[in-house]
């Protein structure tokens, strides 16, 4: 069937706009703040045949658009093999289990088969970060982890709506294994409800333009998505490019794991290999295969944002599996961490082997964690229990056109940390402060963006707090003689004591009392090109925005500035001496600088 550009256009939009409308059912309907206020969700269209992605919301966490293809796909072969009953209309599967193309155990999937004309015509399916899903620390971050059993249930595919009736047996184990279970029912009420919104739409969508018009449109549209990347491969240079990234630890083991990353162009495909990276480790950062996956086409996705999020897009990118690392982790491995915090470093990885090779579209290392803080307790003016789940931004990494952005949400999606007002009315707690994290962006001509500071203290009751952070030990990389970013920062303060966890940004079951205080820095952007090629101007700007101190626009630019009478003021001939001397210190550092 030949299609005209404007038809299969619209199609495309009404496609991208079925998705859309089911993240916002989702997120309005839900009752967590995490994803009602955060957006941590996503929603997608799947083939029937082979689970591959057709479309996905833009509003969704792009981290999920590889793993929720690989689930949907496991799905399809364990109901092929008879492992799982056969669909049925207005059935929904739950699962969250990682080894089945999953992220860690709280992002918990649900499946609809969508029927037309009594055939299964594709799958409709989305993905929400519930608060808690039990193991042995509230939230599920356990940062100590040695199996995959501390960290939560892990649930096989599993029919929780059958015929659209919710199963109250399954429905009963569930609430029977995780925390705070009677506020559960309005996250899976919102999410089934998601489901519907897209079944809904669809049918609007088909009966408009036709079943075999659309399908017509969906078999073109991927057609052209992998034309459009493997012609944007085919543009860059030939070459071979390695890089490499470290995880702080594993919260276990305090050793930095190595992701070391080798990329190849071969015509208009690149081939990422990572192999000689860490092998699988004992705490709770190990990647399942879906999450490596799909780290690697989130990073392209920042690199070609104009190629349409479609299974064809990832044709051209040829993953060699990592088997013998911990990115390629198997059962009973803990995973709570790869989703969050590996997956992003891994995108830092591809980031860093491809800037020298396409350094008009790709940044300087972002600050890569999500800052994921669980806490949880009673709440006794409330008289109930609560499980609170915060996440955070940091600084974007510099570029070509300019300084990344400041407190941006994580590399892996559009998640936003939730409001501060919500949480305080929501939780037990207060902030009492809540800015940028001064100083931390990598220096550069341009520079990375600033991280966040923020400090929680808990008013009543008692609660502990768990986190599984990142880049704690390094900061995020620099790029094309750019500086690193701040590396990520948490103190938890009781009175006038104060507490460094031994793995810098990973700890769990912190006991916290009225009063206690938890402070966190996030980590900078790493800065993009040559300091000494900053404008003085933008250096003055942020010296006197307070972003910089007057000792650090001189440590990093050469630029040294001066107050009087309340006004700044450059130094003209100490700023041409001290930059004249950061150029000669650079030259004995890197004599090819």
């Amino acid at each position: 069937m030949s299609l005209d550009p404007i038809t299969l256009t619209v199609i495309q939009a009404g496609l991208q706009q079925v998705c859309d409308e089911m993240d916002l059912s989702f997120s309005r309907a839900a009752f967590s703040p995490v994803i009602a206020e955060a957006n941590d969700r996503s929603d997608g269209i799947y083939a029937a045949l082979d689970g591959s992605l057709i479309a996905q919301g833009a509003e969704g966490l792009p981290v999920f658009v590889g793993t929720m293809q690989y689930s949907t796909a496991e799905l399809i072969r364990l109901i092929a093999n008879g492992s799982t009953s056969p669909p049925e209309p207005n059935d929904i599967y739950i699962v969250n289990d990682p080894y089945l193309g999953g992220t860690h155990l709280m992002d918990v999937r649900f499946v609809r088969p969508y029927y037309r004309k009594g055939k299964l015509w594709c799958w409709l399916s989305n993905t929400g970060h519930w608060p808690d899903t039990g193991g042995s620390v509230p939230g599920g971050f356990s940062a100590s982890a040695t199996a995959v059993e501390q960290e939560g249930l892990r649930l096989p595919p599993v029919k929780l709506f059958k015929k659209g009736e919710l199963d109250q047996e399954i429905y009963s184990i569930i609430c029977s294994n995780i925390r705070v279970a009677d506020q559960r029912i309005g996250d899976v009420k919102a999410q089934a409800a998601a489901l519907e919104v897209g079944s809904e739409r669809l049918d609007l969508l088909l009966d408009r333009y036709g079943d075999d018009t659309v399908q017509a449109a969906i078999t073109e549209l991927r057609v052209r998505a992998s034309l459009q990347m493997r012609q944007l491969i085919s543009r860059m240079p030939d070459g071979l490019w390695n890089s490499k990234a470290y995880v702080d630890s594993d919260g276990v083991v305090d050793e930095p794991l190595l992701i070391k990353l080798q990329v190849k162009k071969n015509a208009d495909k690149l081939i990422f290999d990572f192999a000689g990276s860490s092998p699988p480790c004992r705490g709770p950062m190990n990647s399942v295969l879906a999450t490596t996956q799909s780290s690697v086409y989130l990073a392209m996705r920042h690199i070609f944002p104009e190629v349409p999020i479609s299974a064809g897009a990832f044709e051209p990118l040829e993953i060699i599996r990592p088997a013998g690392t911990f990115l390629d982790a198997q059962y009973p491995r803990p995973v709570s961490g790869c989703a969050a915090e590996v997956s992003q470093r891994i995108a830092e990885a591809v980031f860093a082997a491809l800037v020298s090779a396409l350094p008009d579209r790709v940044t300087a290392a972002p600050a890569g964690t999500s800052g994921n803080f669980a806490l949880g307790g009673h709440d006794p003016d409330r008289g109930r229990d609560f499980v609170m789940y915060q996440l955070s931004g940091g600084g974007y990494g510099g570029n070509a056109d300019s300084d990344g952005l400041s407190n941006g949400c994580s590399t892996i999606g559009i998640s936003k940390a939730p409001p501060v007002e919500i949480m305080e009315q929501t939780f037990p707690v207060i902030y009492n402060h809540y800015a940028l994290h001064e100083g931390s962006a990598g220096a550069g001509k341009t520079r990375g963006g600033f991280g966040l500071d923020y400090e929680l203290e808990l008013r009543n009751g008692e609660a502990r707090a768990s986190f599984v952070m990142d880049h704690g030990r390094f900061g995020p990389q620099g790029a094309l003689g750019g500086k690193d970013g701040d590396v990520n920062k948490v103190i938890v303060l009781r009175g006038e004591t104060s507490y460094v966890p031994k793995h810098l940004s990973k700890e769990q079951d912190i006991a916290l009392a009225p009063g206690d205080r938890v402070w966190v820095r996030t980590p900078g952007g790493g800065g993009y090109g040559d300091p000494l090629q900053r404008s003085i101007d933008a250096v003055l700007e942020d010296v006197r925005l307070e972003r910089y101190s007057l000792a650090q626009a001189r440590d990093f630019y050469g630029v040294v500035l001066f107050k009087r009478d309340g006004s700044l003021f450059v130094d003209e001939g100490a700023t041409s001496e001290s930059r004249s001397k950061m150029k000669r210190s650079l030259k004995q550092l890197n004599p090819q600088a």
